[in-house]
């Protein structure tokens, strides 16, 4: 692994950053120096004990989206490839490639997650099966006639919110089945899942909300819908309504 480790001012120059207390700071820096030449960190908790940061300093990296922690207890620096460029003579990969391909997935897809296209109709109790990638790894409820991607729903949330739920939780899967069963399926949740952490990770009384029972309640249609309300306002604005 190369030892050499950089900084870009980039990201420790922004208010973002220099906003946060000097000891979420240190930690950020002492993270970045512990990681893998792919930013991903295995003992984050050491780290954090070793410089006697607390619980409120990592929590506050994850909420702010400078780290991205994963279920294994792994995080990795979401910005590495910002800070660092590893010549490939010395470059060393990560060993915890489901982890580097589950952030790799995420971040082709934001792209398309941010565009202005209204999301589709769905048409409940058809019970059609969608065009999802199902990973041969996921977690499924073997009665489901249709599998229903728990983890991929689930690893999802985690990163975006930086959250460490699990999918193998019986009252999760209730509410993600409960929805499945209806007629939305992993797009949709994603597209929920994204409107919602826009509306709620910095907002210190609602980010707790950032979970699945809430997300993926009863009021799931209406929060897949705020998306299109939104899009509409500005052309109502331009026309004088």
């Amino acid at each position: 692994m190369a030892q050499r480790r950089m900084f870009s001012k980039k990201i420790t120059d922004t208010d973002k950053f220099l906003e946060m207390p000097l000891s979420s700071q240190a930690l950020y820096f002492h993270l970045n120096m512990g990681a893998d030449d792919d930013g991903f960190i295995d003992r984050p908790k050491t780290i954090q004990k070793t410089i006697g940061a607390s619980d409120d300093d990592m929590k506050l990296l994850t909420v702010k989206q400078f780290i991205i922690p994963f279920e294994s207890g792994i995080v990795v620096i979401k910005d590495w490839r910002i800070h660092n460029y590893i010549r490939k003579d010395t470059y060393q990969p990560t060993i915890y490639q489901e982890e580097k391909r589950l952030v790799e997935n995420t971040m082709t897809e934001l792209p398309e997650k941010t565009s202005t296209s209204r999301p589709r109709k769905v048409d409940a109790g058809k019970g059609r099966i969608g065009k999802d990638r199902i990973d041969k790894d996921n977690l499924y409820n073997a009665d489901d006639k249709e599998k229903i991607p728990f983890q991929i729903i689930i690893d999802y949330l985690n990163l975006k919110a930086g959250t460490k739920y699990r999918a193998s939780s019986a009252k999760t899967k209730h509410f993600i089945k409960s929805r499945w069963n209806e007629g939305f399926r992993e797009e949709d949740f994603k597209q929920v899942i994204d409107i919602k952490v826009r509306q709620w990770l910095y907002d210190l009384k609602m980010n707790k909300f950032l979970r699945p029972e809430t997300l993926f309640g009863t009021k799931f249609e209406s929060y897949l819908n705020e998306r299109s309300i939104k899009q509409a306002q500005p052309i109502d604005d331009d026309i004088g309504i």
